[in-house]
């Protein structure tokens, strides 16, 4: 939909009525407060406070191995931040953890719903900046069900995120995407499932484990 296509209905039935609440020029808003229902999360910016609450997560937590925690920026103006970052840190395996577009509601064809809500965590195989480790995607999957968590594949090879960078750094790094279903992504009110989240922050931790035990310097 196009600007000029907008409009804010507050219930004015005349031009002078309308002028007694705004002027020529105001600026609006949207609200975007964060609400958690009995079942999904609707807040703002999700893309990616998610990814940041799941790496604050693990590091309050207590891991056996070392682990670098990278927080970038610039992703959406061409994944700077990632670039200097994976240069500097120079990993072996490299975990990014996003957010990703359902697109599951009823006016999308099911054929072009990239994932859905509640069904898990999104196992990315390839997207338009990254054709992921194939071992990762496969040992993502083993690890969520030994967690008894959900994974789903996303099912379109769109978008992107900071893995397109990384997996290039210097001589290569293995990359893996764990990503969240979210509807209405960058729009003001993005809605997630709770239990999605929990199926992230449980495959992140198991996932990472099993690269820390060496399992997959093994081809």
């Amino acid at each position: 939909m196009k600007l000029n296509e907008m409009y804010i209905d507050i219930g004015a039935v005349s031009r002078d009525e309308a002028l007694e609440y705004v002027s020529y020029g105001d600026s609006i808003n949207f609200v975007s407060d964060f609400e958690a229902g009995s079942t999904s999360l609707k807040a703002k910016a999700l893309d990616d406070r998610f990814g940041c609450y799941v790496l604050i997560s693990l590091i309050k937590s207590d891991l056996p191995y070392d682990t670098d925690f990278v927080f970038t920026v610039q992703e959406e103006v061409g994944l700077r931040g990632s670039k200097t970052a994976a240069y500097n840190v120079n990993p072996d395996f490299a975990l990014v953890i996003e957010t990703t577009t359902a697109a599951d509601i009823p006016e999308v064809d099911e054929t072009k719903q990239v994932c859905n809500l509640s069904k898990g965590a999104v196992i990315s195989v390839m997207d338009r900046r990254t054709v992921y480790d194939r071992e990762m995607v496969k040992k993502a999957f083993e690890c969520a069900e030994r967690a008894g968590v959900k994974a789903q594949y996303k099912r379109a090879v769109a978008g992107g995120n900071d893995a397109g960078a990384i997996h290039q750094s210097r001589c290569g790094v293995r990359t893996l995407a764990i990503l969240l279903a979210c509807r209405y992504l960058h729009a003001p009110s993005c809605i997630v499932s709770k239990s999605d989240c929990e199926s992230v922050l449980k495959l992140t931790a198991e996932l990472a484990n099993e690269i820390a035990s060496g399992c997959l310097y093994e081809r």
